[in-house]
């Protein structure tokens, strides 16, 4: 069911959910105050408790409800990369229940650039928005992906396609030095050259499982087996899908090669994923990516593609 953003407003505030548009993914909406709301986004995904949520805000004082400090670098970062991809983990303030954090003392905030949702926000105040999808499966990047997901029991504020299509990069600042603890579009090396202190990659800290959405459990994961090849050894399999950067698939149906545009690949990962399992297709293969430096958003499509091909 499509909703104004009236409509939304008005059943957040009456303690339901709603399927939100952002730059990332939709994201399933409800008020972030409000454990028994936020509660019923957990029931509806399937998501384990222990698995905190991002809060998302429209305004910057809007963060004094929701931490208990925020540094300059905060601040610096907020002016830089706000609204946008960017999820910042704080020291939690006592007015967030613990469900929203899966009972960690830190919460996870980002400022969405979607001016649906932002106008949203500014009518209902916080709101908590896991991605709008059964827990482990692809984020949905088009509302009819929300409305086929659950079947049309969630009501969608529909704001079309997603910009970005990968879910934002996790900063925690509750530590030194700062860490990474998902990729996304904002790369280590701006945030890096941005506040001019060292800032270790997710590969390299040893609390990338510490207080993150997105890196506790299995994600973004259809029903297709996926699997990388090499443009050097193809795999001969005509009933399979494909998605290749450097050169064409063959004479084959379901082959997308996005020539080296991995901003457009990164868009669509999810709404091929769905479109493979919606054909019945067994399996995916994906060509190989190349060294992360190429292109910002490399980083976070690997990972998004190891974790949708870990079994």
């Amino acid at each position: 069911m499509i909703v104004s953003i009236e409509q939304a407003a008005d059943l957040i505030k009456q303690g339901e959910i709603v399927a939100v548009p952002t730059e990332t993914v939709y994201g399933l909406a409800a008020d972030c105050f409000n454990a028994h709301s936020v509660k019923k986004t957990f029931e509806k995904k399937g998501r384990p408790a222990d698995n905190p949520l991002i809060v998302h805000i429209c305004e910057l004082n809007q963060l004094d409800a929701l931490a208990t400090s925020v540094s300059e670098d905060a601040k610096t970062l907020a002016r830089n990369f706000w609204p946008g991809p960017l999820t910042l983990i704080f020291p939690k303030h006592e007015a967030v229940p613990d469900i929203v954090t899966g009972g960690l003392p830190t919460v996870a905030v980002r400022m969405p650039d979607h001016p649906l949702t932002l106008s949203l926000i500014k009518k209902t105040g916080p709101l908590t928005a896991p991605s709008a999808n059964k827990s482990g499966r692809p984020s949905p990047t088009k509302a009819r992906h929300v409305e086929d997901e659950f079947k049309g029991t969630v009501p969608v504020l529909d704001g079309g396609d997603c910009a970005i299509g990968l879910e934002s990069t996790v900063l925690d600042l509750t530590q030194i030095p700062y860490s990474i603890l998902r990729p996304g579009f904002v790369t280590h090396d701006s945030i890096k050259d941005l506040l001019d202190t060292e800032v270790l990659k997710q590969t390299d800290s040893k609390k990338k499982l510490k207080g993150s959405p997105g890196t506790r459990y299995t994600h973004y994961k259809p029903s297709a087996s996926v699997n990388w090849f090499s443009p050097l050894n193809p795999p001969d399999d005509k009933d399979a899908y494909y998605i290749t950067h450097s050169f064409e698939a063959g004479d084959r149906y379901n082959s997308f090669d996005y020539n080296s545009d991995f901003a457009s690949l990164a868009k669509h990962l999810y709404d091929h994923f769905r479109t493979a399992d919606h054909l019945k297709i067994k399996k995916i293969f994906i060509e190989e990516l190349p060294p992360d430096q190429n292109h910002p958003v490399i980083a976070p499509l690997k990972d998004r593609i190891n974790r949708a091909s870990s079994h």
